[in-house]
């Protein structure tokens, strides 16, 4: 919202960017991706508790999950434009304060309505933080190391998904799931601390007008871009939604080994997001062509391996890495076609995540109501395949528009 960097040029000039330890600078925008990631998942693992604890179903509990969704997918850019000429260091603490109230709350709700309402407060910082985040992040650093820079951020979202996910979980089981949003909140002021120190502040150009920043959304390749990674998302969740049930009933593993597995596929996940950085550094589209490609395999390849134990935990760690390895990749690229809001276009690229977050797990429940549970792999496979045609599509065009 704010600055408009060039991407085809020198980033943005930093004040004292070299006094400040990059790594660390860096790093204090991972700790509030970290936080934001344990608080939009902690819930799944806490939920029967709250519902009880709330005097609520768990279908109505599960509706803090869906609400938080929608905040993210129609809140953030809303947001991201309303907030347009705030500077972006004292926009990431404006957003940091609001998460830690909104977590704060969650911890004294009396009831599920004001539950409720501090989950869509939270939610609201969710796309908008890392929007900015990225443009932030992807300005710290020489053109060649943005795609890095960025993926270095969204670990943070990765991470919390091996320890902090897992550790809310243990903290709301053991000690009441008002806790979990308890230790959320100093999470959140842990970041906001690190926002404070380490992160310089930038100069901006001129913020672009409103009309403008949504005109810089009109474009067509941009929109094609944001649809997929849209079919992206909806094919890891129309499997990943479902994947407990599936390696517990396919499979034949136990509901305890499924924890473990899924903490093998947050290490590939985290793996992947630091190694698909540096990829889309090197060649930005043949990597994202590349790495949807990889994906449409492996998931047609688990067709088979899910029916074996040890071939199925090989392919999910390998999923998970691939899956996420295109993400700063896609990142960057959205952020490049849309000069005049690169934070806006990052925004709304999460919020077109999240649709195809909520898509997916829509696709997924149709499939196992109308095939069968072993279908999902394939039909994930299409999903990606169908961003991967439309990758390679905008690929051969941009070629052909350099050699002409």
């Amino acid at each position: 919202m704010n600055a408009i960097p060039n991407f085809n040029k020198e980033p943005a000039r930093v004040e004292k960017t070299r006094k400040e330890p990059f790594p660390i600078s860096i790093l204090s925008l991972t700790v509030g991706a970290f936080a934001i990631g344990m608080t939009e998942f902690v819930i799944m693992g806490i939920l029967p508790n709250v519902a009880k604890d709330l005097q609520v179903s768990i279908s109505t509990a599960g509706q803090l999950i869906t609400m938080y969704a929608l905040g993210v997918a129609v809140g953030a850019p809303i947001l991201t434009i309303l907030t347009q000429r705030i500077p972006q260091k004292k926009l990431l603490c404006l957003l940091m304060v609001l998460f830690i109230l909104g977590n704060g709350i969650s911890v004294f709700a009396p009831n599920y309505a004001v539950l409720m309402v501090a989950r869509i407060i939270t939610a609201l910082t969710h796309g908008t933080f890392f929007g900015v985040g990225a443009v932030i992040a992807s300005n710290l650093v020489k053109p060649n190391r943005r795609a890095g820079a960025v993926s270095i951020m969204m670990a943070g979202l990765t991470i919390a998904n091996i320890v902090g996910v897992p550790l809310g979980t243990f903290i709301g089981q053991n000690m009441g799931w008002r806790a979990s949003f308890a230790a959320i909140a100093v999470m959140g002021v842990a970041a906001l601390i690190g926002i404070l120190i380490f992160i310089p502040k930038i100069k901006q150009d001129k913020p672009a007008s409103v009309i403008q920043q949504i005109s810089a959304l009109a474009n067509p390749k941009l929109l094609l871009f944001l649809l997929i990674g849209a079919l992206g998302n909806a094919s890891l969740f129309t499997v990943f939604t479902y994947i407990a049930p599936l390696l517990m009933e396919v499979t034949g593993f136990a509901e305890h080994s499924v924890t473990w597995i899924l903490v093998l596929f947050g290490c590939g996940v985290t793996i992947g997001n630091i190694v698909g950085g540096k990829l889309a550094d090197w060649k930005l589209m043949p990597s994202i062509v590349g790495l949807y490609f990889a994906v449409s395999v492996i998931l047609t390849i688990f067709s088979f391996t899910m029916h074996s134990p040890v071939a199925a935990v090989i392919t999910i760690f390998f999923w998970g890495l691939v899956s996420f390895a295109v993400m700063p990749g896609l990142q960057i690229r959205i952020m490049s076609l849309a000069q005049a809001a690169p934070a806006l276009a990052s925004t709304t690229s999460h919020s077109a995540g999240n649709l195809g977050n909520a898509t997916g797990a829509f696709i997924g429940g149709w499939v196992i109501s109308h095939l069968a549970i072993t279908s999902l792999p394939w039909v994930g496979a299409v999903l990606v395949g169908l961003g991967l045609v439309l990758g390679i599509a905008c690929y051969v065009a941009e070629r052909k528009e350099r050699v002409a």
